[in-house]
């Protein structure tokens, strides 16, 4: 059997806390209620939304997200955190490459034309 690796993607996302403490409420999904798409149910205990499967139920602590192509659907917890990383947070990954650097510089094992072309990448990719 074949193995395949999800594509790393960016996309919007919020928990549903199904009450008043809910401080999160992004234009999208605003905009969906409008549009009839997503709605609170009659009993306030649950998030629904119309998606390409058919009518998704979201509840209290689950995710809702929109994905690349604007599709919006609902996420377990366990699920999204396994899945997702905060976009805001640096990858651990990316806090040892840039300590690494960092420490090959000091040390003086590349000349400073390396270590300039480096510093480039490094800028250009956390513009990106």
């Amino acid at each position: 059997m074949t193995k395949y690796r999800k594509k790393p993607v960016v996309i919007d996302a919020f928990r549903w806390t199904g009450g008043p403490d809910q401080t999160e409420d992004p234009e999208w999904i605003v905009e969906a209620m409008k549009n009839g798409c997503v709605g609170i149910d009659r009993d306030g205990e649950s998030f629904w939304i119309k998606t390409l499967e058919g009518r998704m139920t979201a509840f209290s602590g689950d995710y809702i997200i929109r994905g690349i192509k604007g599709e919006i659907y609902p996420c377990k917890p366990e699920i999204f955190e396994a899945t997702y990383e905060n976009t805001a947070q640096p990858r651990v990954a990316d806090r040892l490459v840039k300590e690494a650097i960092r420490v090959i510089g000091y040390l003086g094992l590349w000349d400073d034309h390396e270590f300039d072309e480096l510093r480039e990448l490094i800028e250009k990719y956390e513009e990106e």
